[in-house]
Formats: structure tokens, C-alpha cells, sequence
């Protein structure tokens, strides 16, 4: 491609229709080994609970597995929800993840719950809304990790360790958060892309040099599904769209096979959510997907980005995966 960026893999752990966790696992191990052997500069794994089609609930404990599988690939959460834990339990997991994989570790951290209120609540989450916790909570867990911190807590495994933080969001807060602390920030683009041109511009605009980073860093979400031909790669990407309508609904599901005609059978109105939420993709054939990746990347200035592919049947999803990497390369 053109302009050569980092590309990187976000892997949500799916469920299919009629599977298990335990494929899913097998699916995600597989999937981090060939990205790892395609170039992808990292594999990040997502927290959400409660969800049927969505196995990566003990995110660090899966980050563990796949690290384990795989050699050289960074390992990360994409991103762990700190309102639902203590920093000092992160601090103690990735501490403890850093030690087992030195050098290979990222931790990204969320506000939001990753799960409805309900299952919030089942976590033991704090659901009052203030707006300082979340950068509090980031600040608190990036000192366990300093090796001159302020906390009398020390977290064994973890001090000393600086394992890279980065901020994800979807709105203008993560973007403050993020270049207020000088860290690295992750735009969830391929769900939620209303604000990203103006989060984007406000995180460089008033990023602060920190130890960890001396330059702004973006890191943006985005769809890929990619096949053979146009026609294959948008009976593929309807697994995904299916997931969305079904989340958006309040019924989520475990990934459903895709389905021809799947676009046409909605109502004008849940076609134009899709459209607007999944408008940061590209899906088609190797040269329809590569126009609109340079296409994006040229519109974001984006220093790398993090595919993503919920495509039903495993081996094409490697496929979409190893369509991506060579057009990379």
C-alpha cells in the first residue's frame, strides 16, 4: 500500500451459532498464530460480559493463552473496562502477564462496562457517574507500574514493569484523557465513528509529551471483510451485520451464519443505523478492499490500524485476515 502503517488484529473471541467457548478459544489461538506469521504488528482481545457471542469475558486470562501460543506478536487488551476493577488487580494481572511475556504486553483501557446495567451491576461496578474516576483509575494504575511511585501499595508483580497504556474510546473524553497523560489513543471507529475526525483532532491538538510517548500516536478501528470476490465478501460481512441489528435490538446472539440478501430484508431505518455504525469498512474483493483502506488511511492520518473481521466460517475469516496482511506487504 501507499502509505505503509502498522495493522494490527482485534479478535472478540466470537461464539457461533451452534459452537462453543472452547472453539472460539481454538479459533482465537489460531487466528494470533497466523497474524503472527503475517506481520500484524499486534493481537488485542476485547472485555465484555454477559454476551453470547462474545467469549473474551476473562480477558487477561485469555491474553495469557494466546501470548503463550504465539512468539513474537504484541498481546493486548482492546480493551480491559477499568470501572469494573481495582487498578491494583490490573496492575497485579498485567504486571504478571509482562513478567511471563516481557516486552509483548499492551493494556488498553475502557470506560465504558462492557455489558448492560444489569450485569454492571453483577460485577460489582460503581454506577455513579463521575467523570474524574476514569482518568483517576488510569493515573492510580500507571504509577503501580512506575518504578518511582507514589502509592504505598506496591503491586508484585507490576512495579517497575511500565507496561504500555493506551486510552480507547468513542467520544471527545478518551481523546482529552489520552493527550492530557500523553498516551497513545484508540478510536473504536469500527462500531462508533460519529466523532472520530473530531477526537482525532482534538487528541493531537492538545497531546502532552509524556515518559511513554513524546508524539501524539492514533490508533483507529475498522472493518474488513475481504474475499475473493465482491459478491462473497458482502454475504461474509452479513454475519456482522446481523450481530449489530441483534445488539442494537437488545437481543444479542451468538454469531449467526451469514445470510444472502440480508441488507434488502431491513427496514429503511435499522439499513441506515447499520450503514452509519459500520461505515468505517471496507468489503470486497483484494482491490475494492485496498482502495478503501488507502482511502481511510489518506482521510485519518491514522498511524496504524486494528482489523477487525466477525466472519462466521473460520478459514474464511483467515482468509479476509490474510487478504489484508499481502496488501499490506
Amino acid at each position: 500500500m501507499k502509505q505503509m502503517i502498522p495493522f494490527s488484529i482485534l479478535d472478540l473471541a466470537p461464539i457461533n451459532e451452534g459452537s462453543d467457548a472452547t472453539q472460539s478459544f481454538r479459533n482465537t489461538l489460531a487466528l494470533a498464530q497466523h497474524g503472527e506469521r503475517w506481520g500484524y504488528q499486534r493481537f488485542w482481545l476485547a472485555e465484555h460480559h454477559g454476551m453470547p457471542g462474545i467469549a473474551s469475558a476473562a480477558t487477561a486470562v485469555l491474553i495469557g493463552h494466546v501470548a503463550g501460543g504465539t512468539n513474537t506478536i504484541r498481546v493486548g487488551a482492546g480493551g480491559i473496562m477499568l470501572p469494573n476493577h481495582a487498578p491494583l488487580v490490573i496492575a497485579e494481572q498485567f504486571g504478571t502477564l509482562a513478567s511471563l511475556y516481557p516486552g509483548r504486553i499492551d493494556l488498553g483501557l475502557g470506560r465504558a462496562p462492557g455489558s448492560d446495567q444489569l450485569t454492571a451491576r453483577a460485577l460489582r461496578r460503581n454506577l455513579a457517574s463521575d467523570p474524574n474516576q476514569f482518568p483517576n483509575d488510569v493515573v492510580e494504575l500507571m504509577d503501580y507500574f512506575s518504578a518511582t511511585k507514589r502509592h504505598a501499595v506496591r503491586a508484585v508483580p507490576g512495579a517497575g514493569l511500565n507496561v504500555p497504556i493506551w486510552i480507547l474510546g468513542s467520544s471527545l473524553f478518551g481523546a482529552q484523557v489520552a493527550a492530557a497523560l500523553g498516551l497513545p489513543y484508540a478510536f473504536a471507529s469500527h462500531f462508533a465513528p460519529d466523532q472520530m475526525m473530531q477526537a482525532i483532532a482534538l487528541y493531537r491538538s492538545t497531546f502532552k509529551p509524556s515518559a511513554q510517548l513524546a508524539q501524539p500516536y492514533v490508533m483507529l478501528g475498522y472493518n474488513v471483510f475481504a474475499a475473493d470476490s465482491d459478491a462473497e465478501a458482502q454475504f461474509l460481512a452479513s454475519s456482522m451485520q446481523q450481530a449489530f441489528v441483534n445488539l442494537r435490538s437488545g437481543q444479542p446472539k451468538p454469531l449467526q451464519a451469514p445470510r444472502e440478501g440480508y441488507l434488502d430484508s431491513l427496514a429503511p431505518q435499522q439499513r441506515d443505523v447499520l450503514d452509519e455504525a459500520l461505515s468505517c469498512a471496507a468489503i470486497g474483493s483484494r482491490d475494492t478492499v485496498q482502495r478503501a483502506l488507502q482511502a481511510f488511511i489518506a482521510q485519518t492520518g491514522a498511524d496504524e490500524l486494528m482489523i477487525t473481521s466477525m466472519i462466521f466460517d473460520h478459514t474464511a475469516r483467515l482468509r479476509s485476515y490474510q487478504i489484508t496482511a499481502e496488501l499490506h506487504a
